[in-house]
C-alpha cells in the first residue's frame, strides 16, 4: 500500500504545476513536489522565481534553470518526513499564496526539525504559476 501511494506521489509530482486549474490544485501538486524533492515540478513552466532560503539571494527573481538548480541544493540536505498544505488564499485577483507545514531530518540526525514554505503563485489564464518561494524555520 505504501509504494502504492509513494507511485502515485510521483505521477502527480511528474504533472506540472502549470497545469493545475485552482489554486488548491497548484498547492497540492506543489506539496507533493516538494515531498518528492522534485524542483522542476515546483518551478513548473515559471519564467522567473524569486527564492528566500538559505543559499539564495533573496534580492532578485532567478530564471527557471537556477531557481531549480537552488532548490534542488536546498532539498538534498534533508530527508522529508511530511509536508502539509495548511493554508492557502487568494490575496487578490490573480494572486495567491501557500503555506506548506514542512517536517524533515537533517542525515545524520535523529531530531526532527519543521520549517514553513511560503510559496506565491499568479495567474496566468487558466493556471497558476509559482513566482516565489520562501522558507522560514
Amino acid at each position: 500500500m505504501r509504494r502504492t501511494l509513494w507511485v502515485m506521489g510521483l505521477s502527480l509530482a511528474a504533472a506540472p504545476l502549470a497545469a493545475q486549474g485552482s489554486l488548491a490544485q497548484a498547492a497540492e501538486a506543489a506539496r507533493v513536489a516538494w515531498l518528492a524533492h522534485d524542483p522542476q515540478s515546483l518551478v513548473g513552466q515559471s519564467a522567473s522565481v524569486v527564492l528566500q532560503i538559505p543559499g539564495a539571494d533573496p534580492s532578485s527573481p532567478l530564471g527557471r534553470a537556477q531557481a531549480v538548480e537552488l532548490l534542488r541544493r536546498h532539498l538534498r540536505t534533508a530527508s522529508e518526513r511530511s509536508v502539509a498544505v495548511t493554508s492557502l488564499r487568494e490575496v487578490e485577483p490573480g494572486r495567491g499564496f501557500v503555506e506548506l507545514d514542512r517536517r524533515y531530518v537533517v542525515p545524520g540526525t535523529v531530531d526532527e526539525r519543521r520549517e514553513a514554505v511560503f510559496l506565491g503563485f499568479r495567474r496566468a489564464g487558466n493556471r497558476w504559476v509559482l513566482s516565489e518561494v520562501r522558507t522560514t524555520p
